[in-house]
């Protein structure tokens, strides 16, 4: 943190300061877009994956608020989520309220770490910039209710142009479209601001520019549809001769050491995203058999390793354990020197052994959890959970859990599985309340509140002495969640 408390640079002049939209009022409707993005069957919680993109997305965070990018008001009201999505198409997009949505067809096209970052960085910088709020506050006489909705008809047209049109109300999706795309200004703004974050946080501002290499390429083969992100951030050829003129003398200078940023985990992680971007039977099928092709020893090493690291998950995808087994034993040693790599190997031979219904293999590759729970790791905490739930040892993950959710309360995939640890020892009270925190950690106070009230009901009927420290815990949590209830009731 020290290399961020440096003398800060002048910031920019901003284009605003929001409109009439507050901050507050900003997050309640991002809030409402987000509960629905929670029910999206494209939504996925993929540990290794939201881990990397998350920890990417907090280093620039970080280097917003040292930069003074993010204002005191901004970071106690916004969320800074993200949420990932199966969708192949390549996007990104920043959401009212600080929230994030990152595709899976982005992080599986982009070659290096700073490609990826540059995206995350220029979102960002729509969102501390409060370009989404001045675009919505021009639209007075839309009530948040209807913004809501036609932002999400614009998300499901991105996929769907039929279906987001059936999802925005009144049918005028593609109208809002052009009224909520970015300006121009708007655009040089988030590229200007978004580029001086990229050494603070640790990447190379050279990302500006390769990333807008690939957009201009997709442009030249005229966009068949696959790439959203060019028709919502249109490029101009003055926003790439903007960054190329920037780049610092340095700009490719990165730290030889860049743990989970280094290019091989990069690679690694970039073919798990195309394989669980559900690309289909028989392209998994391809991927399976690459490694068996003629000329295959001769790629680089790197690229040999995320073939193998893709052919070994699409195998386990297939339920083929054998030949999963089979590639991960040949990607093992083309990443052993690389430690984050390594490890990216090991949690994919857990995957791959509990999806083949062998937990105790799986727990075999996964490390005992640290002495501190501020030590513990996201995939190693679930992976662990999952095998030893299997193998009806649930007892032995509810300390990693309970430290966990209570480290990280908004991560409803750790209270769910926290859930069936409680429902598998026979703890059916702390089951019930867990899933109402899992509810509630995704918007959906309603179902929180009926989950809550069923505790309630729970402990009244039980026939033994409740746990009252339990129950009081879910009469506290039940008030708090009724009340956020009849606040997003009333704005609907």
């Amino acid at each position: 943190m020290g290399a961020l408390a440096q003398a800060q640079p002048a910031r920019l002049p901003t284009l605003g300061d929001g409109g009439d939209m507050s901050a507050g009022a900003e997050r309640r409707l991002g809030d409402g877009i987000a509960r629905e993005l929670y029910r999206d069957p494209d939504y996925i919680d993929d540990p290794q994956l939201t881990e990397y993109v998350q920890d990417m997305w907090q280093a620039l965070i970080a280097a917003a608020r040292a930069r003074g990018e993010i204002s005191a008001e901004l970071d106690d009201r916004f969320a800074f989520e993200l949420f990932l999505g199966r969708d192949r198409t390549v996007n990104a997009f920043a959401l009212p309220g600080g929230y994030l949505g990152v595709n899976l067809g982005l992080v599986g096209v982009v070659s290096t770490p700073d490609e990826l970052a540059s995206v995350l960085a220029h979102e960002l910088s729509h969102i501390s910039q409060r370009h989404i709020a001045r675009l919505i506050g021009r639209q007075k006489v839309q009530t948040p209710l209807m913004m809501g909705a036609m932002v999400l008809g614009m998300l499901a047209a991105s996929k769907n142009p039929q279906a987001g049109q059936a999802l925005a109300i009144g049918g005028q999706a593609l109208a809002v479209q052009t009224q909520l795309n970015f300006s121009r200004d708007m655009e040089r703004e988030a590229d200007r601001v978004g580029l001086g974050l990229m050494v603070p946080a640790g990447f190379a501002p050279q990302g500006f520019v390769s990333m807008f290499d690939k957009l201009q390429q997709a442009n030249r083969i005229n966009d068949n549809g696959s790439w959203p992100y060019l028709r919502s951030h249109p490029l101009t050829t003055q926003r790439i001769a903007d960054m190329q003129a920037r780049q610092p003398p340095d700009a490719r200078a990165v730290p030889r050491d860049r743990g989970e940023f280094s290019l091989l985990n990069h690679v690694l992680l970039a073919a798990r995203a195309r394989v669980l971007s559900a690309p289909g039977v028989d392209v998994l099928r391809q991927w399976v058999a690459e490694p068996a092709g003629l000329g295959f020893s001769e790629r680089p090493a790197a690229e040999r390793a995320a073939v193998l690291y893709a052919s070994a998950l699409a195998a386990s995808e297939l339920r083929d354990s054998a030949r999963a087994r089979q590639w991960l034993a040949r990607l093992q040693p083309l990443v052993a020197a690389d430690a984050a790599a390594s490890r990216q190997a090991r949690l994919l031979g857990a995957d791959i052994e509990l999806r083949a219904g062998a937990p105790a293999a799986a727990l075999a590759a996964l490390p005992m959890p640290g002495a501190s729970a501020g030590s513990a790791l996201r995939p190693e905490v679930l992976l662990r959970a999952q095998a030893l739930l299997a193998l009806g040892r649930a007892g032995e993950a509810s300390g990693a859990l309970q430290s966990w959710v209570a480290l990280h309360p908004q991560d409803a995939t750790a209270w769910q599985a926290l859930a069936s640890n409680w429902q598998a020892q026979g703890q059916v009270l702390r089951a019930v309340r867990a899933e109402g925190e899992a509810r509630a950690a995704q918007y959906d106070y309603a179902a929180a509140v009926d989950r809550f009230k069923a505790g309630q009901a729970l402990a009244a009927q039980s026939g033994t002495p409740a746990d009252y420290v339990e129950v009081s815990i879910i009469d506290t949590r039940l008030r708090a969640v009724q009340l956020l209830l009849r606040e997003q009731t009333a704005e609907r």
